[in-house]
């Protein structure tokens, strides 16, 4: 599929994520049609759909960048892409805004998966959105430690105040593999009490094979991050 995607402005931090297989919304918010159920926590109405398309005829050398198998290939199109005024099927772009998605809350801390939006047969995508936190008497905001059997967990910082973490800031990424405990630095669970909620906003990635690090990922590790859940 041929897109274009415009910036209002140069100042921008993208998060980009590729799947080999079909993206899909969670089955457990989808009835047997497709649709998404009441309980889901974003609906069709969400969607971002094209709109108000504008035909650019012309001709020329227009150069199409074409990802397959892991490897960008380049063609040269002797026509504009954009020739056309619509489409024929159900192949098209579409935009979500997490700022669409609305989250799940509870009396008690709701597990990760509340947070999911996407999935594919390789990993999930979750939306970490400004939310009202627990509402037990007893209840301690802050989440428990854990360790994924199963996934690798990436963390995107996008905006706000990120209550289970210290010396986060917008932009950081943080990785957590599978088998590795991991969970509040200290003294976050003691001042996450009597919180009311969150402005929060992050995305996170879970991969159920490991990811592997490259080297433009490795020079900008901070290299003191393992070390932040010692209680200096």
């Amino acid at each position: 599929m041929i897109y274009q995607i415009e910036f209002k402005t140069e100042e921008n931090r993208l998060l980009y994520a590729e799947s080999f297989s079909p993206i899909y919304t969670p089955k457990r918010y989808r009835n047997w049609f497709g649709q998404l159920l009441e309980h889901s926590p974003f609906c069709e109405r969400d969607y971002k759909l094209p709109q108000n398309l504008k035909a650019h005829d012309e001709t020329g050398e227009f150069l199409i960048k074409v990802k397959k198998q892991d490897t960008l290939h380049h063609m040269v199109y002797a026509t504009h892409p954009f020739d056309v005024v619509g489409w024929d099927g159900y192949n098209y772009p579409y935009g979500f805004s997490i700022h669409n998605f609305e989250p799940i809350t509870g009396r008690v801390h709701q597990p990760p998966p509340v947070h999911q939006t996407f999935e594919t047969n390789a990993f999930v995508i979750c939306s970490f959105c400004p939310r009202l936190y627990d509402y037990h008497p007893k209840a301690i905001p802050a989440p428990y430690n854990h360790s994924n059997i199963d996934s690798d967990e990436m963390l995107y910082y996008v905006d706000g105040d990120f209550m289970s973490r210290t010396g986060i800031d917008q932009g950081y990424i943080s990785l957590h593999p599978a088998g590795i405990p991991h969970g509040p630095h200290p003294g976050t669970y003691e001042a996450s009490i009597g919180k009311k909620g969150t402005e929060e906003l992050a995305v996170m990635i879970d991969t159920f094979k490991p990811l592997k690090l490259t080297k433009q990922a490795l020079a900008i590790d901070d290299g003191n991050y393992y070390q932040s859940w010692l209680d200096h």
